[in-house]
């Protein structure tokens, strides 16, 4: 059940996106917070083949700007699908828009479910899924170099990314492929010659 999908320029309430998702049929809630860095390790360009050691990168602040429209349909169509994945008993998904300074939530992700394992993939998942698809923009302002525009599906996220449209035509063939092999185990374990003892 989605409890809180909102794009704001206020600063988020943590405990009430955990709290949101509090239910008697959850026997675990797992809340993801992504906070503004002040500082930003960046390696050399591997393209120079110069020495440069890796730059050390002050953030004064982000700036986030969202087509909102588009994003807030996203989100929905991500929490809908993590419910359809995993046995999400309740889920919200808060991002902000706007300034947002060093160790500020930027996003917050809540999701309950009856165990702790579906919580924590359903949890990853939404967050890998909110950087690559929601249409929401980053502008990091730098102290030494200035701003700079970051898009959703750039940058220094390390996840395996599927796109939704891959990401649930993969599920349905790992269903079915499953379901195959269930009913192939069954006929093979029906046309298996009966075992006999040569005591």
């Amino acid at each position: 059940m989605i409890q809180m999908l909102e794009i704001t320029e206020s600063p988020i309430n943590v405990s009430t996106v955990l709290d949101s998702v509090s239910d008697e049929s959850s026997g675990a809630s797992v809340l993801f917070l992504g906070t503004t860095r002040r500082w930003t390790v960046r390696s050399a360009d591997s393209e120079s083949q110069s020495d440069e050691q890796p730059q050390s990168l002050e953030t004064s602040h982000l700036i986030y700007e969202a087509y909102r429209p588009m994003a807030e349909a996203k989100l929905r169509e991500l929490a809908i699908e993590a419910c359809r994945r995993w046995p999400v008993c309740k889920v919200s998904i808060v991002h902000r828009e706007g300034r947002v300074d060093p160790k500020e939530p930027s996003v917050a992700i809540a999701v309950s479910t009856p165990h702790r394992r579906e919580a924590f993939e359903a949890g990853q998942w939404l967050i890998d899924m909110v950087k690559h698809e929601v249409p929401i923009w980053k502008q990091e302002h730098y102290v030494q170099n200035g701003p700079e525009w970051i898009h959703p599906s750039t940058g220094s996220c390390n996840c395996d990314h599927v796109p939704l449209d891959a990401a649930s035509a993969q599920s349905a063939m790992a269903q079915s492929d499953l379901a195959q092999s269930h009913v192939s185990g069954e006929l093979s374990s029906e046309s298996l010659p009966e075992r006999r003892s040569h005591s």
